[in-house]
This record gives structure tokens, sequence and C-alpha cells, in this order.
């Protein structure tokens, strides 16, 4: 099933929903009907049962260069280009649809990723990289503080030392480097990227989605909570899965030596 919306695509396939940005001749840069469409792309997955993996990825030449900076002068010049809107309305659930997706997400980065662009591939659970694609946080080049959960994302995943240089000096991260860093999962040649992504799409759709949801919970709350609240975190969690027909079905199938089919429930 494939549905337009603006320029964003929305395929769901075999239990992987697959949202493409499609603005190849703007970078995927996000104007404000991307941005409300994408947005809605991601909600619209979280709240399908019938979803069990989402992949985020662009057309063309670019995962997404960020917002579209052509439109935000329009506004600037006419008096109304203040980010904070568009960055409450936007932006902010955007990352939080994608972190708190009850199941994984999957950046398949094909191309630059640019400000939000990069920031929304961080916010993913996997990052598969194409070979010439790269990153770059460049808010502070057009005199801008960060946006798109950068701030929270990046740093978790590079150290505060280099998300602080990452930051205020921007330049493209590439490929190679960026794996060096820990921000790609995965650097493919770029004419692998669309089959390695789907390979793994695949594998995670036909996982335990319950426990999938249970660990990007437990992760996220342990990054801010101590020790003794993430245990009692982490013991709510574990009844959850454990009353699950996925942990049944795993368990028998562990004592009776066959491999688990997962229901996603």
């Amino acid at each position: 099933m494939t549905e337009p919306a603006s320029s964003v695509t929305y395929e769901l396939s075999d239990a992987v929903a697959t949202i493409t940005l499609s603005r190849p001749e703007s970078l995927n840069s996000f104007d404000e009907a991307t941005k409300v469409a994408f947005r809605d792309a991601l909600h619209s997955a979280a709240a399908d049962d019938g979803v069990r993996c989402v992949v985020v990825t662009g057309s063309g030449r670019a995962f997404s260069a960020g917002q579209d900076l052509k439109e935000h002068i329009s506004g600037l010049r006419g008096g109304d280009g203040s980010l904070s809107s568009t960055v409450e309305e936007h932006f902010n659930p955007m990352v939080l649809a994608i972190t708190q997706m009850p199941k994984p997400v999957i950046a398949a980065v094909n191309g630059i990723a640019a400000g939000a662009g990069a920031s929304i591939a961080f916010a993913a659970d996997f990052r598969i990289v194409g070979a010439s694609a790269g990153f770059n946080l460049a808010f502070a080049g057009i005199a801008l503080s960060a946006d798109t959960g950068a701030s929270w994302t990046l740093q978790r995943l590079v150290g505060l030392p280099k998300a602080t240089e990452m930051l205020m000096l921007p330049r493209t991260v590439r490929a190679e480097e960026a794996a060096a860093l820990g921000l790609a999962t995965q650097v493919v040649p770029d004419e692998e990227l669309a089959e390695t992504v789907r390979e793994l799409a695949t594998r995670l759709a036909a996982g335990p989605t319950v426990a999938y949801a249970s660990l990007k919970r437990a992760l996220a709350f342990s990054a801010t909570h101590s020790l003794p609240e993430s245990l009692s975190n982490e013991a709510r969690l574990m009844a959850l899965t454990g009353a699950t027909e996925d942990h049944r079905a795993a368990v028998e199938a562990f004592v009776a030596k066959e491999k688990p089919t997962f229901v996603g429930r």
C-alpha cells in the first residue's frame, strides 16, 4: 500500500512502514507541508498495530537538508520568521514520535543529513548509512542553536566534547568517520543500502515487538535516572514482557529446541 501525502510517501509492506521524504529537488528539506506530513506519518506508524518496524529515508541524493531556508527567509523578510512555533509544533513531535515509537526505527541515510535531518537520523534506533552520505550539524553556521533533539541525542552517541565540537564547528562528517564515532550503526556501499535496510527491517518486524518497545523505554529511562530507579523500572518492564505471547512462545521453542515465531504481542 502506497499513499502519497504531499511531499512524503508512506508505504506499508510486510509489517514495515517506510516513510520517505520526497522533495529531491530541494534535498528533502522541510517546508511547512513536509513537516506536517512527516510528523503525521510517524504518528500513523506508531498507532498502527500492523506496523512492527519503521524505516525513514529520503529520495534522490539526500536524506534531508533540514529546514527549508528558502521558505524561512521569506518569513524573515515578512517579519514572521520565528522558529519557536515550528520547533514546538513540528520538529519536537517528530523526534518524540521516533524515540517513543513502540517499535524499532531505522534511518536509511542515503545522502547528506544536515540540521534537523541529522537530528532525525540520530533519534532513530539504527542508522544504516550509504558510503557517500554524511552528517552536518549546520545550526551554528546560520547562527542558530540545535533542535529536533540534537542536544540530547548527539552527546549520548559521541560524548559531550565531540558533540560540542560538531555543533559549534559544523562540518560534514562522512560515513566512515561517522561509523568510527558511533553515529552510524553500519556503513554500506550506496548500491547495497536499500537491500541492507530491507533485511534489517524484515528481521526486526519478525521479532518480539513488545520486548523491543520495552528495551527502548528502559534505555531512555535509565539515561536520566538512578540505578535503584532503573532497577525498579526494569522490574516493571520485565513483568510486562513476561506476560506476552511472544515470551511464552520463545520459552516453549527454546525447550523444544525450535525457532520461535513472534506475533508482536
